[in-house]
């Protein structure tokens, strides 16, 4: 049985179907604002926190599950995972996207053309798009399988390298600069020794061949291609399906490079008669201890533009409620706000945003509801990353400030006292959860705890956006109630009852596809 289906809480607002809906960031979001979501996840790490966390879950691939088969759902949500979109210049990375983009405009194409009210015509396009893409998945493992080879042959030629360079007398430390530098090599007949130089040769032909299948395997785009298109296909299918109602909402993020593909995807939006609008949003200027920057889509349907056949127009900016953090900014004093929640002082203007929220200040918060959190004196963080360019120089952000942006390689940041080497324990994955703005509480489970914590949306940012989305008809005095009120909620969570993810077999009875 689902947690949707034990929940006894009042009646939510909405019923949402949230894609690649991770360990559950916007879920959880969801949950404090009084809305019930269900989630389609693949990862199995994911899946197993989610059970732990009580909501209500479908695994297996967003590909196997139709719009169809979840009629009930009144807003999707979701951020596809996306290929690296290098925009800059003309690489693999800008020729992805372009790619991406060309799909999204067959797919208007078929929504906008005469015979557009033609549901047939409109699938045979998706379906036209799916085998190409399932072509070129299939192409893309056999690229892949021709890379790894290279990739072992590649490092039997540097053993080689490495022992025929010993044979000529050279030293361990010699050796070792050598190997390194081997990438950057340009010119191997300089070198008198001829099984060296022929061996030189080979990695270099090698390497090139890599760099070939790389760009290859970014050109195809792999499985990810398809994913990012998605969202779109699900609100083009309950739109233009017979039978089918469109969703209320639909809201989107992912890395700032995916924003052209959004862009993209507001045309169709409006055409099928939803406002829209994309944002930019800095994390730490809605609360979060982090400093993230995430692409955002949202879309409200207007009813009315659809009937009367106009544009829909826009939907406004999600306001900021607190600074952006600049490096090398001072920490708020101890009299100014630096609080989770959105409340400010006695008598402040409202509307002046307040300082951004510190990693001390939040574990500090965190510390308050939960002793299971260690006590830090002042500490400096120092990143896996380097910065600059220069791998080893690592970069660092001491308590005072907001986290660097917390990634997958999260467990691996080295935590030392303020002012010394001395080392403090790394964070626990509570801690790095709160970081994201997860509750203390948060029952993180299964595999690869700190991937699952680094790819998910931060609960405090859907908090905001999901509020203005769903609930555009608040005053601005009514939205900051309540948002005080669910960043209050969202930091006491506690889990529900431990739940099973659900299968195929599970669609029959769910709430969101049999009343």
């Amino acid at each position: 049985m689902s947690h949707i289906e034990k929940d006894h809480s009042p009646p939510a607002g909405f019923r949402i179907l949230d894609l690649f809906a991770g360990p559950g960031g916007l879920d959880v979001a969801a949950e404090v604002l009084g809305h019930r979501v269900t989630g389609i996840e693949w990862d199995d790490g994911a899946c197993t926190t989610r059970e732990a966390a009580g909501m209500d879950t479908f695994q297996g691939d967003v590909r196997q599950y139709r719009a169809a088969f979840f009629p009930h759902a009144q807003v999707l949500t979701g951020g596809p995972p996306c290929q690296t979109f290098t925009v800059a210049g003309h690489g693999a990375g800008r020729r992805a996207l372009d790619k991406v983009i060309q799909y999204i405009e067959r797919l208007h194409h078929a929504v906008r053309c005469e015979n557009g009210q033609d549901w047939k015509q409109i699938f045979r396009t998706w379906r036209k798009i799916s085998e190409e893409l399932r072509l070129k998945e299939l192409e893309a493992k056999e690229v892949k399988d021709e890379k790894r080879e290279i990739e072992e042959l590649r490092t039997t030629k540097r053993r080689a390298i490495k022992n025929r360079l010993e044979q000529l007398g050279n030293s361990p430390d010699e050796v070792k600069k050598f190997l390194k530098k081997l990438k950057a090599l340009q010119n191997p007949d300089e070198f008198s020794d001829d099984e060296l130089k022929s061996l030189l040769k080979q990695l270099g032909d090698l390497n090139d061949r890599l760099d070939k299948l790389k760009n290859k395997l970014e050109e195809l785009g792999d499985e990810r291609t398809g994913l990012v298109l998605q969202p779109l296909w699900w609100v083009i299918e309950r739109s233009k399906r017979p039978g089918s109602e469109p969703y209320e909402a639909v809201i989107l993020e992912q890395v700032p490079a995916v924003m052209p593909v959004w862009d993209e995807y507001v045309k169709v939006l409006a055409s099928l008669g939803y406002r829209t609008r994309t944002q930019l949003m800095h994390t730490e200027a809605f609360g979060v201890p982090q400093t993230r920057r995430r692409a955002v889509l949202m879309a409200r349907l207007d009813r009315a533009a659809l009937e009367n056949e106009l544009h829909p127009g826009h939907l406004p900016k999600v306001s900021e409620t607190h600074e952006r953090y600049q490096p090398g900014s001072r920490p708020p004093k101890a009299n100014q706000a630096d609080t989770l929640p959105v409340d400010s002082a006695e008598g402040a203007d409202d509307k002046q945003p307040q300082p951004w929220v510190s990693m001390g200040k939040a574990l500090k918060r965190a510390q308050a509801i939960s002793s299971d959190l260690p006590c830090r004196p002042a500490f400096t963080v120092i990143s896996n990353y380097g910065t600059g360019g220069v791998p080893e120089a690592r970069g660092r952000r001491d308590h005072d400030v907001p986290s660097a942006t917390i990634t997958g390689k999260v467990s691996r940041n080295r935590v030392v006292e303020k002012g010394t080497d001395k080392k403090l324990d790394r964070f626990t994955p509570a801690e790095a959860g709160v970081l994201q703005t997860f509750p203390v509480a948060y029952p993180w489970d299964g595999n690869d705890i700190s991937q699952q914590i680094g790819n998910a949306v931060p609960p405090r940012l859907a908090l905001h956006v999901l509020r203005h989305v769903l609930e555009p008809e608040l005053s601005d005095k009514e939205a900051k109630a309540r948002l005080e009120q669910a960043a209050s909620r969202l930091e006491a969570w506690q889990p529900g009852e431990p739940v099973r993810a659900l299968r195929h077999r599970g669609l029959k009875g769910h709430p969101l596809t049999d009343r």
